[in-house]
């Protein structure tokens, strides 16, 4: 996933892919306490995709924000 996808979605998708992003970091942080992860760079590419989201989040609210001053 890339920034450029994440900047067409709406505010609402975008809290729903963060939702989904939380709930797989979640599977897989419970998978490598139980010794069943084989993908761990799974882990960081999900951490990594959740963070884009939040940043792009933060930009669309920025931006709402500064059209409403």
């Amino acid at each position: 996933m890339n920034a450029n996808e994440l900047r067409d979605k709406t505010a609402d998708q975008l809290n729903e892919e963060l939702a989904s992003l939380k709930k797989e970091a979640f599977n897989l942080r419970f998978q490598q306490a139980t010794g069943q992860l084989e993908n761990t760079a799974r882990m960081r590419s999900v951490r990594r995709d959740a963070a884009r989201v939040k940043t792009i989040l933060n930009q669309k609210a920025a931006e709402a924000a500064k059209t409403e001053a």
